[in-house]
């Protein structure tokens, strides 16, 4: 009897756990408000079910099994001699693997899909974002607006969103949960980050890597607004005190939980003068 109650009430905690993870907004990754994080969204959940086809059976068996031969059930069969069992050789076997072969598929076709480097397909041209990971802060330049910031990125809502990331610091992750997948930043190198937000909102980004002492004050603010108000913020920050080289190498002294910084770009070339600097 306290086997039935023990296994009633795990059944219970599996489909408590399950709802609420489905319906919680706060964990972020699976309360996404961008095209790229909706699908990695579905991905976790398909892999996550077809996962379950056999993890949930498996643990109903244990505990069934467990109760059935007990040793004080008289009824359970004996046999002593059993070894071999076609059907749940094929049952054991065959289910896991056409399982894996499922998730193979999805894996393969999925990674090409949401491929970070491919650019999301949409009538507006995309917004080129240039992104720096500096010990412990993030500094972002806009080319073509000619305006840098630090520990802020503005963008329009449902407008791609072309990130060129590198770091003048050990090897970092870019990362905003709720748009989608994060992307290693490397001195000397180039990564490169496709995004979009269906909505308007504000969103937290961090560093997915471990990065040294200041790491837990890596953050800063992602907001997606309207076009609008994206212009007139720019208009606003440039009329900020200009960002050069000699600035630069005051900002990227060590710091960490670095409050937001505006700047005018005075040296539009700083974004490959960063990248060749270890070269």
């Amino acid at each position: 009897m306290r086997l039935k109650s023990a296994l009633f009430l795990l059944l219970v905690l599996i489909i408590s756990v399950t709802v609420w993870l489905w319906n919680n907004d706060t964990i972020v990754v699976l309360n996404p408000k961008g095209m790229i994080g909706l699908q990695q969204k579905n991905l976790i959940w398909t892999a996550t079910w077809l996962m379950c086809i056999v993890v949930v059976p498996v643990f109903f068996m244990l505990g069934f099994f467990a109760w059935r031969y007990r040793a004080n059930n008289p009824k359970a069969k004996y046999t002593p001699d059993w070894a071999h069992s076609h059907l749940a050789e094929i049952l054991w076997w065959g289910v896991p693997l056409i399982i894996i072969v499922f998730l193979a598929v999805i894996t393969w076709t999925s990674s090409h899909r949401i491929d970070p480097y491919k650019p999301i397909a949409s009538e507006k041209k995309p917004l080129t974002i240039q992104v720096v990971a500096l010990n412990w802060k993030w500094l972002f330049i806009y080319p073509e607006q000619g305006i840098a910031t630090v520990n802020y990125v503005q963008f329009p809502e449902h407008t791609p969103l072309a990130f060129e990331i590198t770091a003048d610091a050990p090897m970092n992750s870019f990362w905003i949960p709720q748009l989608g997948g994060q992307i290693y930043a490397m001195a000397a190198m180039k990564t490169k980050l496709h995004l979009i937000a269906n909505e308007q909102g504000t969103f937290r980004g961090c560093s997915a890597n471990i990065s040294g002492e200041g790491f837990s004050g890596m953050v800063f603010t992602a907001k997606a607004t309207t076009e609008g108000e994206f212009s007139a913020w720019v208009e606003t920050v440039r009329g900020s005190s200009g960002l050069g080289w000699d600035e630069y190498t005051q900002l990227v002294k060590p710091s960490s939980y670095n409050p937001v910084a505006t700047y005018r770009l005075s040296e539009p070339s700083l974004f490959d003068k960063i990248l060749g600097k270890y070269m």
